[in-house]
């Protein structure tokens, strides 16, 4: 029994240090809004006739990745919905009003990935704590690396593309905009700058 009990701690001393191991090799990155490489983009349909598209244009955030261990990725982004733009002044006025995102009340929304799940040739399923209008609700970004290296400064990067889709009410966002437009899709290319 002795020596069954140590082959076992043997066992998990090798896993405790393969994961402190793959943990410290982990880079972080801030993610590269400064030079405007990085978007959080949205989508949904209008009347069912076309697509109305948008995009946050103030957010930052940073994460840190390991290709031999995606699983221990982590990201945090800070989004300011008061920053939506829809291309379109009267329909952004009416976007930041008590009707959609209320950003006088709430004037933060925020990601916080939980776990990640790697699917297999650089695609992760992200899950995470999206917060918005003071609620807060998991959901599950479909990432997919789109490549990593040295840039022309001498520093490195490493970029993401990824989507989601929600229920607008999921985040008490209950105007009615028809049948087909109770979800949307956001859209999200993250760039960043390796720290």
């Amino acid at each position: 029994m002795k020596k069954g009990n140590s082959i076992i701690r043997a066992s998990l001393l090798a896993t405790a240090m393969t994961c402190a191991s793959t943990w410290v090799q982990a880079a972080d990155y801030l993610i590269d809004t400064k030079g405007a490489h990085a978007f959080i983009q949205f989508k949904i349909q209008h009347l069912g006739y076309s697509w109305l598209y948008g995009r946050f244009n103030d957010f930052d955030g940073q994460f840190s990745f390991d290709p031999s261990a995606p699983e221990a990725s982590k990201i945090t982004v800070n989004i300011d919905p008061s920053s939506v733009d829809s291309n379109h002044a009267e329909r952004d006025k009416h976007l930041r009003d008590d009707d959609f995102l209320d950003v006088k009340k709430y004037p933060k929304a925020k990601f916080v990935s939980k776990r990640v799940e790697s699917t297999g040739d650089g695609k992760a399923k992200v899950t995470g704590d999206l917060t918005l209008k003071d609620v807060t609700r998991e959901i599950v970004i479909d990432a997919e690396l789109v490549g990593m290296g040295k840039d022309p400064w001498g520093g490195e990067r490493a970029g993401f593309q990824g989507s989601t889709r929600f229920a607008l009410k999921d985040f008490n966002i209950m105007k009615d905009l028809g049948p087909l437009s109770q979800e949307v899709e956001m859209i999200l290319s993250i760039e960043g700058i390796k720290q």
